[in-house]
């Protein structure tokens, strides 16, 4: 409004009055503006005092609110801690009481017990003095004794000690002889026992060797054929082998006889070979029976692998296990020697269970005891310690090893197998008619007259034959002559006669060949 007029009046009154007039409304505007600010503000003023007010009555009763809401949570703090306290003090009355009781019965306790302590020091002194007097009343009866037996107390008791210790020496001695002889009644009946019990569970053959085979053949024309032209295929033969052929009327049948039954087996098979193949003639004969033996070999071999798996024997040597196959070709008194050592072994894996010991090393001491029976070559040494050398080079163990040596007593025993062995050994050859004496006598007879014959230079195989009636001694023809030979027949049955005893008479039969081979191509 005040603007509207302003521009009025400035255009009435012109251009030059224009100025004033403007600064004259100016300044009424600033006064008007001025007041009406004062008025805002006081305005403004009394607003903001208003709400201050309001303001603080919000936070006074805020205030209020949170003051009663502390009071409230001091107020539960305090009671919760009065209730701790009053619980705590309830506890310490508790103990307090208890501690009490305790204390009465305490208290109570001493009192026996002080009571008691003065009874037993009471009785203590009343023990005493009867201690004292019985004392005295046995100085008073020693002195008495004394006096009475004319001896001090020391001696008679010196005399009462000796003549209990006597006595008692003598029980002790009676004692330990009744004992001693109980035991060996108690332990001749439990060995006779375990022995029976042995015996009974082992099923026994009895195998009994002969020193004759009988070679069966088709027809009595085969008999000439292995004769031969002027008898050189039978001569052939027996000097291959060690045999001696008999044929004589007996139909279809041959005779080997030797008392070494390798040799009579190498024999037997080479006929058979010889008589199948049609082909009999020297040079084919010592053929085949050089086959043979080695086939014999090769047998002997397989012979001890069934033997050892048959009786559950493992990790044996090599060479152990061809010896034990040798076995089966030899006899200890006409007792097989494979059957008697397989008997033997199961004898001695029960005895050994029976007693509560190691089952596979008695079984592998009880095959291995008589493996010193088949040597190479002749040793001077018992068969025992022979075996017992073997087994050690062959890595057995020291309890196999003495139980080998030890079952003829050579040597002593070290370990319970030994007596095992030596036992079942025994069992084995006292069974009734398991053994021959005079078989095993007339073998070695044999074999001495052999032994004889190769003691001599120039010997290459010797051959008791017939009974041991005649030894035939085969010489090479590059080392003695004919004449040398009519020397060395007289020679062998001079130390024959002065070294041997023997029924009847011995024929030493020299025989030197000179062969001429030659090979057409």
């Amino acid at each position: 409004m005040d603007s509207i007029l302003f521009i009025i009046i400035a255009a009435v009154a012109g251009i030059g009055g224009g100025f004033a007039v403007a600064k004259m409304l100016e300044k009424k505007s600033a006064a008007n503006l001025l007041g009406t600010a004062k008025k805002d503000a006081a305005l403004i003023l009394k607003d903001a005092q208003q709400e201050a007010e309001n303001i603080k009555k919000d936070k006074i009763l805020q205030a209020k609110e949170k003051f009663i809401e502390l009071k409230a949570e001091h107020e539960q703090v305090i009671l919760a801690r009065d209730k701790k306290t009053a619980e705590a003090e309830k506890r310490i009355r508790d103990k307090e009481s208890q501690v009490s009781n305790e204390l009465s019965k305490t208290k109570k306790l001493n009192d026996d017990y002080e009571a008691k302590a003065a009874e037993y020091n009471s009785k203590l002194e009343m023990l005493d003095r009867k201690t004292q007097e019985v004392e005295k009343m046995h100085k008073s009866q020693l002195n008495q004794l004394e006096v009475i037996s004319g001896l001090s107390a020391e001696e008679a008791r010196e005399q009462l000690v000796e003549g209990l210790r006597a006595e008692a020496k003598t029980k002790a001695m009676a004692h330990i002889q009744d004992t001693i002889e109980e035991a060996k009644l108690t332990a001749q009946q439990e060995a006779k026992k375990i022995i029976i019990n042995t015996i009974q569970r082992v099923g026994t053959e009895e195998a009994v060797e002969n020193c004759v085979s009988v070679f069966n053949i088709e027809s009595d024309d085969v008999k000439g054929r292995i004769i031969g032209r002027e008898g050189r295929n039978i001569r052939a033969i027996e000097a291959a082998t060690g045999v001696e052929i008999i044929v004589d009327d007996t139909p279809e049948a041959i005779i080997l006889s030797c008392f070494d039954p390798v040799r009579r087996e190498i024999a037997r098979l080479s006929l058979h070979k010889l008589v199948t193949d049609g082909r009999i003639h020297p040079a084919r004969i010592e053929e085949v029976v050089a086959k043979t033996t080695k086939q014999i070999e090769e047998e002997i071999a397989e012979v001890g692998k069934r033997t050892v798996i048959d009786l559950g024997i493992h990790g044996l040597h090599p060479e152990l296990i061809k010896i034990v196959g040798r076995m089966k070709y030899r006899s200890s008194y006409g007792q097989n020697l494979l059957q008697h050592s397989r008997e033997v072994s199961k004898l001695c894996g029960i005895m050994a269970a029976e007693l509560g010991l190691n089952v596979k090393l008695a079984k592998r001491a009880g095959l291995l005891h008589d493996i010193g029976k088949v040597p190479d070559t002749e040793s001077d040494l018992p068969h025992a310690l022979l075996g017992m050398q073997w087994a050690e080079k062959y890595g057995e163990k020291e309890e196999v090893c003495n139980a080998i040596g030890a079952h003829h007593d050579e040597i002593e025993m070290k370990s319970l197998l030994s007596p095992i062995v030596q036992v079942c050994d025994a069992i084995s050859g006292a069974r009734p008619g398991a053994r021959r004496q005079v078989l095993d006598s007339y073998i070695q007879r044999l074999k001495d007259l052999e032994e004889i014959a190769f003691g001599f230079h120039g010997v290459k195989n010797a051959y008791a034959i017939q009974a041991g009636r005649e030894l035939r001694v085969i010489v090479e023809s590059e080392k003695v002559s004919d004449e040398m030979a009519a020397t060395l027949s007289f020679e062998i049955s001079q130390k024959i006669q002065t070294e041997m005893t023997y029924p009847g008479q011995v024929k030493i039969t020299v025989i030197r060949e000179t062969r001429a081979v030659n090979i057409a191509k």
